[in-house]
């Protein structure tokens, strides 16, 4: 009986194979026109009030740096956008028409602060479904399809290591990324997969912003470390990697975000104000946007 088995080549089998094709290489980042600098604001996990600080590191940038920067900021949690409360707007932006392209979408403004959100493009309450192409998608149209003209875009992301932060560092150059953890072991185990994920996508890790570091009591004034005591600055110390400074947990930062006027406007003479004053410094000197650069 002749063999069931066929040769390659042979009419009733695989065609033979020819050379492997290289894999086209993948496109470089580039960057996005008018904006100098792109700074992430990242977290390896949720709930760490990582929106928080990219809206007071924001609004600390427009208003206290010498000189004077243009900021953006850009909302990137498209499955929750938190900016518009964080930043009291609302409405659908208007469209800039342009004789040498489609119309781009003008940001809103308020504190001096360029801000781009998809909450104003859906509504803060509707919910989305959308698979990984579609927040792909979505994540260009906010980013190249928005007029910007800033100094510097902060760029709050979603929390973990997923499509968007991935695809946001293969396809825009980024200047430099800052990572948010609160003190405890369980949110720091996340923040560094987060460090981790920047540093192997070529994207300089700026800082370690310490949140709710402690809690200090109105009546007697006594420090509580509700979530541990200076894990991060531990952290930033072991990795060798600076710690841009550590806020607070008061009621104050709770109830401006609330209110959406953040801690550096509605309390400036604060703790936790100073505090992101000194950070927004900080951050303008490394970015070379200070008034020495």
């Amino acid at each position: 009986m002749a063999s069931s088995r066929t040769g390659r080549g042979s009419a009733t089998g695989t065609p033979p194979r020819g050379p492997r094709r290289p894999l086209p290489p993948a496109p470089k980042p580039q960057p996005l026109p008018h904006v100098r600098r792109v700074v992430v604001v990242g977290s390896g996990k949720g709930g760490v009030g990582k929106s928080t600080v990219s809206t007071n590191l924001a609004v600390a940038l427009a208003t206290t740096t010498q000189p004077p920067l243009r900021v953006g900021l850009l909302d990137a949690d498209v499955y929750g956008p938190s900016l518009p409360r964080l930043m009291h707007l609302s409405g659908a932006p208007q469209l800039v028409e342009r004789s040498d392209g489609p119309p781009l979408i003008r940001p809103l403004q308020n504190h001096g602060v360029h801000c781009m959100s998809m909450g104003f493009l859906l509504g803060e309450k509707a919910p989305l479904a959308w698979r990984g192409l579609m927040v792909m998608k979505a994540l260009e149209q906010l980013t190249r399809h928005v007029a910007w003209d800033v100094d510097v875009l902060i760029v709050d992301l979603p929390p973990g290591t997923g499509d968007v932060p991935l695809s946001l560092a293969q396809t825009v150059v980024v200047d430099g990324a800052v990572i948010v953890s609160t003190p405890q072991d369980v949110a720091l185990a996340d923040a560094y997969k987060g460090l981790s994920m920047f540093e192997k996508m070529g994207v300089p890790v700026l800082g370690l912003i310490q949140n709710m570091s402690h809690y200090t009591c109105t009546h007697c004034g006594h420090h509580a470390h509700l979530f541990g005591h200076d894990g991060v600055r531990r952290w930033a110390e072991r990795a060798n990697t600076p710690l841009l400074g550590s806020v607070p947990l008061t009621e104050a930062v709770m109830q401006s975000g609330e209110d959406g006027t953040p801690i550096v406007i509605a309390a400036p003479q604060s703790d936790a104000a100073q505090q992101y004053r000194q950070m927004a410094g900080e951050l303008a000197r490394k970015l070379g946007l200070d008034s020495k650069a």
